[in-house]
């Protein structure tokens, strides 16, 4: 394992891009509305990791239920199709910075912030 540390930033698709993004990957299943495909400027569209369409509608962004939430994404990252998205974002992210990009408005309660817990967490271990 490389020593090298992980680089994952969190975008809101309405971002700009950034400089520093590397990488910029779409963890959503559905492409965020209101914006193109030429502004959003994304890398790769990694639907595979993002959370099912049940479980985002059960979670609502609700802030109160994100705990239950967190607790039932990372159970549906064990799939096997996501373990494989989620192992090809891992080596994106050994090869340089990688931004999650995604669509909800609090950050602090996304799958994408999940996500990237899920990724500095398999690095350490």
């Amino acid at each position: 394992m490389s020593s090298k540390s992980l680089v994952v930033h969190l975008k809101r698709a309405y971002e700009e891009k950034g400089a520093d993004d590397g990488t910029r990957v779409l963890v959503e299943r559905l492409w965020p509305r209101g914006i193109s495909k030429e502004k959003a400027q994304i890398d790769l569209w990694l639907k595979e990791v993002a959370p099912s369409n049940d479980l985002r509608r059960w979670f609502g962004h609700v802030p109160e239920r994100f705990a239950e939430f967190r607790r039932r994404y990372e159970k549906e990252l064990d799939s096997a199709e996501a373990k494989a998205a989620l192992e090809k974002l891992y080596e994106l992210a050994q090869q340089g910075p990688v931004t999650l990009i995604f669509a909800a408005h609090d950050v602090q309660h996304s799958g994408a912030l999940v996500l990237r817990d899920v990724l500095l967490r398999r690095k350490h271990s």
